[in-house]
């Protein structure tokens, strides 16, 4: 699978699924840039706000800003805020997305037994797509609703781990 440069795995994280088995998923390490602009207000719980293509975004957005510029289709899975699938917030939006890749969601869902745990990312590309978390480095950790996904999507759904990519980011200006 291709990936823009600044999300091309650089390793793999070990993630112990529910039923003790773990699995190596793919990782990127990029490095984000602050954003220095007009002061943003609402950060959805004190996100970092991020620079993306001179725009500020959260790091969801602006990794699906990445994919975009690759050639892929996709949205911010946003399951906190009910459940949404997002190409923007400010303005918020809410967009559908095809039949095909809902029904996908829909399976993993039903397997987890929640919306919850779906990874922040999902992008699309003729018949390849790929789940992308993001998290930042020293802040953030995979969570147990997490693990349950990942189990319902890679041993009940039969989701092969290419289909996964963690993005462990970090602000260039931090070291």
């Amino acid at each position: 699978m291709k990936f823009p440069t600044q999300l091309k795995p650089v390793g793999f994280e070990r993630i112990n699924l529910p039923i003790r088995w773990f699995r190596e998923i793919p990782k990127a390490n990029p490095m984000f840039k602050k954003w220095a602009g007009k002061k943003v207000r609402d950060t959805y719980g004190n996100k970092a706000v991020l620079d993306f293509y001179g725009k500020p975004e959260f790091a969801e957005l602006g990794i699906l800003r990445l994919m975009q510029k690759s050639g892929w289709n996709g949205v911010w899975v946003d399951s906190y805020r009910g459940g949404k699938f997002r190409t923007q917030y400010w303005p918020k939006d809410s967009v559908p997305i095809p039949s095909k890749w809902e029904n996908l969601l829909e399976r993993i869902w039903k397997k987890a037994g929640a919306r919850a745990g779906c990874f922040d990312v999902f992008c699309w590309k003729d018949d390849e797509y790929v789940f992308i978390e993001a998290k930042r480095l020293k802040h953030d950790r995979i969570r147990d609703t997490q693990r349950k996904w990942l189990q319902a999507a890679i041993l009940n759904c039969r989701i092969p781990l290419k289909r996964f990519l963690i993005v462990e980011w970090n602000l260039a200006e931090e070291k």
